[in-house]
């Protein structure tokens, strides 16, 4: 019965997608760690307070759903590969570019082939769920295979891929048996709600392929490739989502969290969901999206016309890029407006992405942070009297 529930609740009226800014005894442990004056034994420790403390805060705001913060991690997505079986942190020849800022170098590149066994996300999910109370949802949050397919897919690991796939087709197999040997575990581990974390639909928004992209003033010829290329990569991202996504447990909740890259409050990419509403809300075979719609670069509503009926859609209508709290008047007005595209029992309310993707984080103070969460609540109690 306690699974059923989970299946028709997740997601919340109000919710979060998953980071928080990483405290500064951590920040500070986990420097001390690369420095070598600390051992991992010793940053363990941190990070196990730092995440009970945090845990506790999330009960205490009122969160249905939480999770540890992602403190443990450096990247949103990294992180998660480095995890993986065959796969090696690397320095890359540059790092993402952001809008008037590139991140730190780092990549994840193949050495052997592919596999999800023993992966450490599934101790840190166990601490998480041991220190949460008995009614609370602790939910993981990964990147999309999508997301790895694109990371293996940059220029510097091309050669590295194929010496261990040489077919498209063979990596894609590979990239979904991993993903599925290790949620399996994290399923046997407790997990009933998983996120996958996914730019790349976000990326193509513009209708351009994920590597380099096509400028506007480009010769007609140049524009048809990367409309074409765009829209293969389309179907070949839906297809590896949805290949990890379905024949699951029927009390394991898949939900999808959509960004247009979120790096000390910038942003890497613009464009309304209208170039990706297909395949991404009518084919994807999520619980629910989590979108990002902070700002006039998501474009407007009317894609969500797409959206499966019955799916739910979270509204990331508050930023998580600044402190500064929006005019609570126009968020319900806009979460009004995207009711007429999605019943309005169907949606709910949520920041329109993490506050640290990165443990760098986004520029705002914790106490910012608390305080949008308890907006975000406040609001969703007003419009849904079920919140």
């Amino acid at each position: 019965m306690a699974d059923t529930k989970l299946k028709q609740q997740s997601s919340y009226r109000y919710d979060i997608v998953g980071s928080f800014l990483r405290p500064e005894a951590l920040k500070q442990a986990r420097e001390d760690f690369e420095q070598g004056n600390i051992s991992a034994e010793e940053l363990k420790e941190v990070e196990d307070q730092a995440i009970i403390d945090l845990i506790k805060k999330q009960e205490e705001v009122g969160l249905n759903a939480v999770t540890d913060g992602e403190f443990r991690r450096s990247w949103w997505h990294l992180d998660f590969f480095w995890g993986l079986n065959g796969v090696t942190k690397a320095a890359s020849d540059k790092g993402y570019q952001f809008k008037d800022k590139e991140t730190r170098a780092e990549t994840a590149r193949l050495t052997d082939r592919l596999g999800g066994k023993n992966h450490p996300f599934v101790e840190h999910f166990r601490f998480a769920k041991e220190h949460a109370a008995e009614d609370t949802e602790v939910k993981l949050t990964i990147p999309a295979p999508a997301q790895f397919w694109a990371e293996l897919a940059r220029p510097e690991n091309e050669e590295s891929t194929k010496k261990i796939y040489p077919t498209r087709e063979a990596l894609v197999d590979g990239i979904i048996s991993a993903y599925r040997e290790a949620i399996s575990e994290f399923y046997a581990a407790g997990v009933r709600t998983l996120q996958i974390d996914d730019c790349t639909w976000g990326m193509l928004a513009a209708g351009t392929p994920m590597t380099n992209g096509i400028p506007e003033k480009v010769a007609s010829k140049e524009r048809a490739r990367a409309e074409k290329e765009a829209e293969e990569q389309k179907r070949l991202f839906v297809t590896l989502n949805n290949a990890i996504i379905d024949n699951q447990p029927q009390d394991l909740v898949i939900n999808t969290h959509i960004c247009r890259g979120n790096y000390q409050s910038t942003w890497s990419s613009s464009g309304g969901y209208d170039n990706v509403s297909s395949p991404l809300f009518d084919q994807e075979n999520v619980n629910a999206y989590y979108l990002e719609y902070d700002s006039d670069r998501a474009g407007g509503f009317e894609p969500l016309a797409n959206v499966t009926p019955g799916k739910k859609v979270v509204l990331g209508l508050v930023t998580s890029k600044s402190g500064s709290l929006e005019n609570r008047e126009d968020i319900i007005a806009r979460i009004r407006e995207a009711s007429q595209f999605v019943p309005l029992e169907n949606l709910c309310l949520s920041p329109q992405c993490g506050f640290a993707s990165t443990e760098e984080g986004n520029i705002l103070t914790e106490e910012q942070q608390w305080n949008k969460i308890r907006f975000i609540k406040d609001i969703a109690q007003e419009v849904w009297e079920d919140a």
